[in-house]
């Protein structure tokens, strides 16, 4: 099994843009069949070194996270919206 884990710093962190952005995310639950489990977390304490929110995604393997990478849901939708809403954005990605 594989984690992908991403941060996010939103542009404008308003509570309708996190929970718009939360809505994409989990838009992809059904659509990308590749998709083993997502979950998505927006960040509370609001500290100098927080993100605004995190998505963790598990795939069976790096393979199928490839595929994933490739979805046309998630190139024209998620990432799409994402990337007109995104600041900024770390990540790992680990077999466990």
């Amino acid at each position: 099994m594989v984690r992908h884990i991403v941060c996010y710093k939103l542009k404008d962190p308003t509570p309708q843009t996190l929970e718009k952005t939360k809505e994409v995310f989990l838009s992809m639950k059904g659509r990308v069949p590749e998709i083993s489990d997502i979950s998505v977390g927006i960040d509370e304490l609001h500290s100098e070194r927080s993100y605004d929110m995190v998505l963790d995604v598990t795939f069976p393997s790096f393979e199928a996270m490839q595929i994933y990478q490739q979805n046309e849901y998630h190139v024209f939708v998620v990432k799409k919206h994402v990337h007109a809403v995104k600041s900024a954005s770390v990540s790992v990605d680990y077999e466990f």
